[in-house]
């Protein structure tokens, strides 16, 4: 169901249209040389290239085998960016990631001077593989890359080359020596990505293809350039004022409180989304509209939207733990009692 509202359900110019044609064709062609490779998991790969159209990191959660750092790879790869991978361990140091400063002699005047060497953040895709498997000291030497794009090492400020992304794993099957990752850092993600296994058929042609000679030449259809272009784009987007406040209305909905809140809410739920869910909803929505030909956000695309962007930022309590009540049950309780505004439609 969409949104028909009186505001704008276009984009300004002719430019931004024909931007919006290249970023809708250029998303079916990226998906085209990404399964060159990667067998089904068509979800999933939507969910990332949102990211990347939004300019978000994204949490990808699954059990080990599920080729979660090779699609991460290979999309980097399509899109020609510079990747990089980093393995977290309980050793890992924050220098480790952000780079550090070292002792240099120069050859000409035999004088030794600091410099900078540059960590593996400095990439345009960066995979965090097993973040939780690092302990949090660590893990927070991620937050300023994530929301500033930009590291601090000795009080010197370095930015970061854009597009700039951090795409980050967890298998949800292991807990034994990891460090959950706190709220905070929780929030920063803007998707938190499901990753299952594929059915019979789809098995069986990776075990194939992946038992063969493997030779693929990607075509690098989409570049960082547009990339950065199609960020700004998104967010021209317009977005009806009723969909705007049912995105908004789930996120406050998700919130216990002594008055007004829904019975299912106070039973299960310890904290709620913050407002950054409804903002990301909102820019996925906008994304998602131009990678489908479209120029508004619909109530779908919202609706589509809410388990990836809430179900890390849902917090349950204990009962709902003794009762094995997952968070994308509570989800699937908010999208039933939360009415989508009719006024305008």
């Amino acid at each position: 169901m969409e949104a028909k509202t009186k505001e704008a359900t276009a984009l300004e110019s002719s430019d931004d249209i024909a931007l919006a044609e290249r970023l809708k064709a250029g998303h079916e062609q990226v998906k085209s040389e990404i399964h060159k490779l990667i067998v089904g998991q068509e979800e999933v790969i939507d969910l990332v290239l949102l990211s990347v159209f939004v300019g978000g990191n994204s949490l990808i959660v699954g059990v080990p085998g599920l080729a979660k750092t090779l699609l991460i790879h290979t999309i980097a790869q399509v899109l020609d960016l510079k990747f990089s991978r980093i393995q977290f361990t309980p050793d890992l140091m924050p220098s480790d990631i952000t780079g550090t400063d070292l002792v240099q002699e120069d050859p000409k005047t035999g004088r030794r001077k600091m410099v900078f060497m540059p960590g593996p953040i400095f990439a345009n895709i960066v995979l965090a593989d097993e973040i939780n498997r690092t302990p949090p000291k660590t893990q927070s030497a991620l937050l300023e890359a994530m929301q500033e794009h930009q590291v601090t090492v000795q009080g010197e400020t370095y930015v970061l080359k854009e597009p700039f992304f951090v795409f980050a794993t967890q298998n949800p099957i292991e807990l034994e020596g990891t460090y959950p990752l706190p709220e905070a850092q929780l929030d920063r993600f803007m998707f938190d990505i499901r990753m299952d296994h594929l059915p019979k058929d789809q098995e069986l042609e990776v075990v194939r293809s992946t038992t063969g000679i493997q030779d693929y030449e990607f075509q690098h259809v989409v570049t960082g350039e547009d990339i950065v272009a199609f960020q700004r784009l998104v967010r021209k987007v317009p977005v009806s004022k009723v969909v705007m406040e049912y995105a908004l209305n789930l996120v406050r909905t998700s919130r216990p409180s002594p008055n007004g809140s829904l019975d299912f809410i106070k039973e299960w739920v310890a904290y709620g989304a913050s407002v950054r869910a409804a903002q990301y909803m909102v820019l996925g929505g906008k994304a998602r509209a131009l990678m489908e030909g479209r120029y508004h956000v619909s109530f779908d695309d919202i609706r589509v939207l809410a388990h990836p962007v809430l179900r890390h930022r849902i917090l349950t309590n204990f009962h709902a733990e003794s009762e094995r009540i997952t968070t994308d049950q509570l989800i699937d309780q908010l999208l039933g009692a939360v009415p989508m505004p009719s006024s305008g439609m």
